[in-house]
């Protein structure tokens, strides 16, 4: 059984900093053309210094809310590497909620930020796969595509506080099934990672300024840890390679066995 993705192309989004860094550089470092996406230009080219000089590496910038963008990448992408086989919806944003103020805009922000992109880009990139399908054999049972979203454990738990963190998390999660089932038989697998804690680098930022949270996590995480960006691109890789060849619509948990537990007070992150 091999995790080979080498020779694929791979597009990653909020891939200037933590997870989608992290998958985006495996990814590279494993053979794949990888096109890094994020709407800072100047982090991506700080973070990417290094591969200049690396023909399977290449980033966009721009802001994916919009739908030209989203054209735009996808166009990038095919001139820069002739075809895409690996879609990564990395981007993603924890905002703090009040669920009881009227006024409160945070559901509204990451529906527009996270899930909205996320639905677009992929249906926009599953188009491209399709078309790439089109001489292929009909016995050909090799997929046409992989897509895979970053979701959250946030999606089963309930902390008022993560209230639109915790919807949009679910939101993804339903969008994962339902492109699943959408683009089977298109040959195209869809399936998301959900994860717990990930020391990420709001994650260093937080437990900088609080550092009762560290014990805090670790105590309701029967794993005794938080996990390092490296093991999510390790599950992001199975399931772009062919190892996953006959799985779709699934929610693969990365939280070192938290949702195992009975509810606690700690919130995600």
């Amino acid at each position: 059984m091999s995790f080979s993705i080498s020779g694929k192309t791979a597009i990653v989004t909020g891939a200037s900093s933590g997870i989608g860094l992290a998958i985006g550089k495996q990814f590279a470092e494993q053979g794949a053309n990888v096109m890094f996406a994020d709407h800072s230009e100047k982090d991506l080219i700080s973070e990417l210094d290094k591969y200049a000089d690396d023909d399977n590496v290449a980033y966009f910038a721009g802001d994916l809310r919009e739908r030209l963008t989203i054209a735009n990448l996808l166009s990038a992408t095919i001139d820069t590497f002739d075809q895409i086989d690996i879609l990564v919806n990395g981007a993603r944003q924890v905002v703090p909620s009040d669920p009881l103020d009227p006024n409160d805009t945070s559901t509204e922000i990451l529906l527009g930020q996270t899930l909205l992109p996320t639905l677009r880009l992929s249906q926009q990139v599953a188009r491209r796969m399709m078309k790439q399908a089109e001489d292929r054999d009909e016995d050909d049972n090799t997929p046409a595509g992989s897509i895979i979203n970053l979701s959250s454990i946030a999606a089963r738990r309930t902390h008022p506080e993560l209230l639109a963190y915790s919807v949009t998390s679910a939101a993804l999660d339903q969008v994962t099934r339902s492109l699943a089932v959408a683009l089977a038989p298109h040959k195209i697998r869809v399936n998301s990672v959900a994860f717990g804690s990930v020391m990420s680098a709001s994650m260093k930022t937080i437990l900088k300024e609080n550092r009762s949270f560290r014990q805090d996590i670790e105590q309701h995480t029967p794993l005794g840890r938080i996990a390092s960006p490296t093991e999510l691109a390790d599950a992001a890789q199975f399931l772009a390679s062919d190892a996953a060849g006959f799985m779709t619509g699934q929610i693969v948990t990365l939280d070192g066995g938290r949702t195992l537990l009975d509810p606690v007070a700690a919130p995600v992150h």
